[in-house]
């Protein structure tokens, strides 16, 4: 018996101690989130089904525009998409510079003179 409580007192000692995973937390989960980048300088019109539920880019740097890809998670930027359901079936217009005031729907920002001298995947 001895000889297995000895085996096993490294591994007991081991996930007793305190491990600092700040660090580790901090590196996927910053304080401060990213600030959103422009991903396109013209909104893009998609049609919106009543009832579904649909996740836009917040970040900006999704492939898949104006929609989440999960680029927010794997590139650390502490944002998340917007979670929306459509109220009705219709074509929108929806943001892809992330300057709107109305998310996720384009209120005619990226026409302002800060979007348009802005750098595609900069932020603003």
């Amino acid at each position: 018996m001895n000889s297995v409580g000895a085996l096993l007192r490294p591994v007991a000692w081991k996930l007793n101690q305190r491990r600092d995973i700040s660090s580790w937390l901090a590196k996927w989960f910053p304080k401060a989130p990213a600030k959103s980048v422009v991903a396109l300088k013209t909104p893009i019109k998609v049609e919106l089904v009543k009832g579904k539920t649909y996740r836009w880019c917040v970040c900006g740097r999704s492939k898949k525009q104006p929609f989440c890809d999960g680029s927010h998670f794997f590139q650390r930027t502490g944002l998340s998409p917007l979670k929306f359901k459509a109220q009705e079936t219709r074509i929108v217009a929806l943001c892809t510079c992330k300057a709107t005031k109305k998310p996720p729907y384009c209120d005619g920002t990226h026409r302002s003179e800060q979007v348009q001298k802005a750098e595609v995947g900069s932020p603003l």
